[in-house]
């Protein structure tokens, strides 16, 4: 596979900068595999600093939201990046080569600072820290691999870069084996991490516990073949340590949920794991450079604004209480949900910590327009900040320092709920209700006080975690053993573009959605022969044997 080969030797590794976490200054490049470096606790661990940003870039930038969101159907984009939007993904997609190639980039990584670490850490490295700095890598490889198993199937396991070089049968790996693979790496994990971080931002035991929590519930379907009973082991693994996290972490819920992503909102009490992103003018890849392609307008950031037509779906609009589909064509109403307008930006909506800057040079704060006749934008407001006026100087055009959620602890309280429920058709449990109001009632709506089905809290968790990369993982994890519910999903979703218009501008009580006439797109057809995507045809051609039938690891 000599593309792989080649990204795991050539990925850069950073410079030193100075920067308010410190976790995050790197060696400088001729030393990170030099046998005079990692000899010193601070040397290891900043070895594997990067494991928490760079490596991670191009998934960030490309991979999160286009695969996360925009084919699960929360999100699209109005006239561009529509591959994942229209299911035309191929194996000849530039996306869909980028996205392969960047998870690759962080298992290239990881395996190269394990094989690192094990030859040169000296004497001068205590036990502790050589451990831990493994365990990270080890979770950062497990989860790079959960993201491949779950879009592209069977891949290759691959561990060691330099046994790589010179292998050339490399396979892919069976989806249960992969799966076996990244839940005994994470487990290993959870040993070797502290139960507190050593410095804001590093991984603990908890956020290893809480992804073994995430990777069970979802294995708990493989088995199933995409038609039956999930495994009940691993729901109650699941449950088990979901439970624990809650209990035991430390982390509690923000009490407002907008507050979740207003600036600085960094390593906040939530947060079980975060890319660790720094406003850095002089290191391209130690900044956020993905605000800027959901920044709708320049005005209102730093001259980079280039996702103005990046929009909340229709489908998105109708599962916010209040928010009640009539018929094919309207959706009309109000919600409490507290999370639409932390979300999307809605027309007439006040964003007072975002500011424009006007032809006439004042700055008034944001409020969100309303234009258009038949069309228009409900522009993605999670993870934008605005301008560096508004966030103390500390941005700059394709340089944000605000981090990207990979895992909050919301995500526990209904992991616990879901695993609760299980194969059942509702659930009574007191505990799970607790769990899962915990989550609901944060957002401002009324208690739930029915039982607990499984639309429902798949319905929180789109709402919930909607613009944060996740939506398509739960439609793959509901697909390995529901296939039929999961295109059911899909090919109900209207995915072409409607009109919303407020009651009033500005603050608005209510809003209607109306299915703009003329668009010829409107649907996708999801089956067994585009769900899962394609490996890219530029890997298969310097890899023949990813054609072979997969073998287990």
């Amino acid at each position: 596979m000599k593309k792989l080969k080649r990204i795991y030797f050539l990925v850069p590794v950073l410079i030193l900068f100075a920067c308010s976490k410190d976790f995050l200054n790197r060696p400088p490049k001729d030393a990170i595999v030099d046998a005079n470096f990692y000899k010193t606790d601070a040397q290891v661990l900043a070895g594997t600093a990067l494991l928490y940003s760079k490596v991670w870039s191009d998934y960030n930038g490309r991979s999160a939201i286009s695969i996360g969101d925009f084919r699960a159907g929360t999100s699209f984009s109005g006239y561009n990046d529509k591959d994942n939007v229209e299911f035309n993904t191929t194996a000849n997609t530039t996306a869909n080569g980028a996205s392969w190639r960047s998870f690759f980039i962080v298992i290239g990584q990881s395996n190269l600072a394990i094989a690192n670490i094990n030859q040169y850490a000296g004497e001068g490295v205590s036990p502790q820290i050589k451990k831990m700095a493994i365990a990270e890598a080890r979770f950062m490889r497990a989860l790079a691999y959960r993201y491949l198993v779950m879009n592209w199937g069977e891949v290759p396991i691959i561990e060691n870069n330099l046994t790589l070089l010179s292998d050339t049968t490399i396979s892919r790996n069976t989806i249960p084996s992969v799966w076996r693979f990244i839940t005994n790496e994470m487990i290993a994990a959870a040993e070797d991490l502290p139960e507190t971080p050593v410095s804001p931002g590093r991984l603990t035991k908890w956020a290893a516990e809480g992804m073994l929590a995430r990777f069970y519930l979802t294995r708990a379907g493989v088995g199933a073949n995409g038609a039956g009973n999930r495994d009940q082991t691993y729901l109650d693994s699941a449950k088990y340590y979901a439970e624990r996290v809650i209990t035991k972490s430390g982390n509690v819920l923000l009490k407002n949920y907008a507050d979740l992503f207003l600036f600085p909102y960094d390593n906040n009490a939530e947060s079980l794991f975060s890319l660790q992103w720094v406003y850095a003018p002089n290191d391209w890849g130690a900044s956020n450079a993905s605000p800027s392609d959901l920044n709708y307008d320049s005005k209102m950031c730093n001259g980079d604004g280039w996702g103005g037509d990046k929009t909340a779906s229709w489908w998105i609009m109708s599962k916010y209480e209040g928010m009640i589909n009539y018929g094919d064509t309207l959706i009309s109403g109000r919600t409490l949900d507290q999370r639409l307008k932390a979300t999307f930006f809605m027309p007439g909506s006040f964003y007072p910590e975002i500011t424009e800057k006007l032809p006439d040079g004042t700055t008034p704060k944001l409020i969100y327009p309303f234009n258009g006749t038949d069309n228009n934008f409900l522009c993605i407001k999670k993870y934008v900040t605005g301008r560096a006026a508004d966030v103390g100087g500390q941005s700059a055009t394709q340089n944000y320092g605000n981090d990207t959620y990979m895992m909050r602890l919301s995500e526990m309280y209904l992991i616990y709920a879901e695993a609760t429920l299980g194969n059942a058709a509702t659930t009574t449990d007191a505990k799970a209700l607790d769990y899962f109001n915990a989550v609901h009632t944060r957002a401002g709506l009324p208690p739930y006080d029915k039982p607990l089905t499984a639309d429902a809290i798949f319905n929180e968790r789109i709402v919930e975690f909607a613009m944060e990369g996740m939506a398509w993982y739960d439609l793959v994890s509901l697909h390995y053993y529901n296939k039929a519910k999961a295109y059911s999903i899909l090919n109900s979703q209207y995915r072409g573009l409607f009109f919303t218009s407020p009651d009033k501008m500005p603050d608005p009580t209510s809003w209607k959605c109306v299915k703009t006439s003329w668009v010829t797109f409107k649907y996708i057809t999801a089956n067994d022969g585009n769900f899962r995507i394609p490996i890219p045809a530029a890997e298969i051609s310097q890899a023949p044997n990813l054609k072979k039938e997969a073998v287990d690891y």
